[in-house]
């Protein structure tokens, strides 16, 4: 499956802003596209819930991994999680 790191860009990290753009624009593909933290060891969530995407706790710095069958997902999202999302 397709995956990407992504550093988290925001300076309040993946809190409810970032989190509902992030989530917005992964409710715009058809494919399952899930945001973990720690690698392959961290717990995956859905992309297209913000609250979820709060959950993980990513502060800036935080590399999040991106998995999803579909390579322009991972690619639109992974760059949404590297901006700076807060303004």
């Amino acid at each position: 499956m397709p995956s990407k790191v992504a550093v988290v860009g925001s300076r309040i990290g993946l809190h409810a802003r970032p989190a509902a753009v992030i989530a917005s624009a992964a409710s715009e593909f058809e494919d399952e596209i899930t945001l973990s933290v720690g690698g392959a060891d961290g717990h995956g969530v859905d992309a297209t819930s913000s609250l979820l995407i709060m959950t993980l706790g990513a502060e800036l710095g935080v590399e999040v991994t991106v998995e999803s069958e579909n390579r322009d997902a991972v690619d639109q999202i992974a760059a949404l999680i590297e901006q700076d999302l807060d303004g």
